[in-house]
C-alpha cells in the first residue's frame, strides 16, 4: 500500500505569530513522526495541499490519504481537502467533508449535540459588539471563535466577568477569527477530554485524559488557554486514566461517544469535556486532533492504553482501511 501524509501551508499570516509559529512547529514534527512510523510497512510520501493535489496523488499513485490538512482559511477549510479527495475518489483518513464541516462550526456542532440530547453549555454568537447590547448572559463567560481547535482563539483575557471586558474582547477577536463568536456559558468544574477511535458499532474509547489546572499560578484561570498550554505546560498535571469513579468514567465514556456519533465522526476524534453536578458536558469535538508524540493529548491516552504512538496511527489507518476495503491492497503491497 501506497499512503501520502498531507498536510497544508503555514497559517503563520493568518493566525497572531505565535501561535501561526507554534502551529507550524507542531505540524512539522507530527509529519516526521506519522511518517516514521507509516514507513515501517508502507511506501510512504508527504505533500502539501496546493492545486495540483490530486495530479499528484494518481501520478504517485496513492492507495490511501493520512490527511493532516486543517486548511488556510475559509468557514469550512477544514473540509476542503477531504471534499477535494472524495470528487477524485481517492481514499483517506478520519472524517468526511460534513463531518469535519459540523465538528469545526461549533455554533452547528452545539446545536446538534442539543437536539441529540448531548449536554452541552449553553451560548449564543454575535457579528458586531452592537449585538451585545441586547444579550443577557449571566456572567462569567468564555469568548471562543467559532472556527478554530487546540486552544488557538482561547486566551486567559477570554473569560469575562462583565459587559466591559466582553465588548472589548469580543471587538478585538472580530479583528482576528471569522464572525460571529462565540459567548458560552462557562462550566466551572474539572476538565477532561476523551480520544475515540473507530467507526458505527466498532468503537473504542481510549483512557480518559484529565486536565488539572489545580498547580497554576493563581493569576491564571481555569482553562485551557493558549497561554496555559504555551508557556505554563510544567505546571499543567494531566491525570491518565483520569481519577473517577466507574459510574463517572461510564457517563463522560457514553456522551463522548453519543456526541462523536452525533456528529458522525469517521475513524477518530477527540471529545473535550467538562463536569459540574456529576453531568458532562460536551464543549467541542476536535475531529482532526494533534497527533504530535509525546505531546498531543491523545497519544497520551494511546500510551495510558497500552497501544503506544505507533499503535494509535496505525489503528487510524486500519479503521480507515476497514471502512473502504482496501484489503486487496494491504496484502498486495504490504512490505
Amino acid at each position: 500500500m501506497k499512503v501520502a501524509i498531507i498536510t497544508d501551508k503555514p497559517r503563520v499570516k493568518y493566525l497572531p505569530t505565535e501561535e501561526g509559529l507554534l502551529e507550524d512547529k507542531q505540524k512539522r514534527n507530527t509529519i516526521k513522526g506519522i511518517k516514521r512510523v507509516l514507513s515501517e510497512r508502507f511506501d510512504c510520501i508527504d505533500m502539501v495541499f496546493d492545486d495540483n493535489t490530486v495530479g499528484k496523488l494518481k501520478k504517485e499513485k496513492i492507495d490511501l490519504v493520512f490527511n493532516l490538512c486543517n486548511g488556510i482559511r475559509g468557514d469550512a477549510r477544514l473540509s476542503q481537502l477531504p471534499a477535494v479527495l472524495e470528487y477524485a475518489g481517492i481514499p483517506y483518513t478520519g472524517s468526511s467533508p460534513l463531518g469535519h464541516g459540523l465538528a469545526y462550526n461549533k455554533i452547528y456542532s452545539c446545536r446538534i449535540f442539543k437536539e441529540s440530547g448531548v449536554p452541552t453549555p449553553n451560548f449564543i454568537y454575535v457579528y458586531d459588539i452592537k449585538e451585545i447590547e441586547n444579550v443577557n448572559i449571566n456572567y462569567p463567560v468564555l469568548v471562543k471563535p467559532k472556527d478554530e481547535g487546540s486552544s488557538r482563539g482561547i486566551h486567559e483575557n477570554s473569560l469575562v466577568f462583565n459587559k466591559e471586558e466582553l465588548i472589548q474582547r469580543i471587538q478585538k477577536d472580530l479583528e482576528i477569527y471569522n464572525p460571529p463568536m462565540m459567548i458560552n456559558e462557562f462550566i466551572e468544574g474539572r476538565e477532561f477530554t476523551v480520544g475515540v477511535l473507530g467507526n458505527n458499532d466498532n468503537i473504542d474509547v481510549l483512557p480518559i485524559l484529565e486536565v488539572d489546572f489545580s498547580n497554576l499560578p493563581d493569576h491564571l484561570n481555569n482553562i485551557y488557554s493558549f497561554e496555559v498550554k504555551v508557556h505554563y505546560g510544567d505546571k499543567t498535571l494531566f491525570h491518565v486514566p483520569a481519577r473517577l469513579k466507574e459510574e463517572t468514567k461510564k457517563k463522560i465514556e457514553n456522551t463522548a461517544v453519543k456526541a462523536y456519533k452525533a456528529l458522525e465522526m469517521r475513524d477518530y476524534a477527540r471529545v473535550d469535556i467538562r463536569l459540574k453536578d456529576g453531568i458532562p458536558y460536551v464543549l467541542e469535538i476536535n475531529s482532526l486532533p494533534g497527533l504530535m508524540k509525546g505531546h498531543s493529548d491523545i497519544t497520551k491516552m494511546a500510551e495510558a492504553a497500552g497501544i503506544g504512538y505507533k499503535g494509535l496511527i496505525m489503528k487510524i489507518v486500519k479503521n480507515a482501511i476497514d471502512r473502504y476495503g482496501l484489503y486487496d491492497k494491504l496484502e498486495y503491497k504490504t512490505v
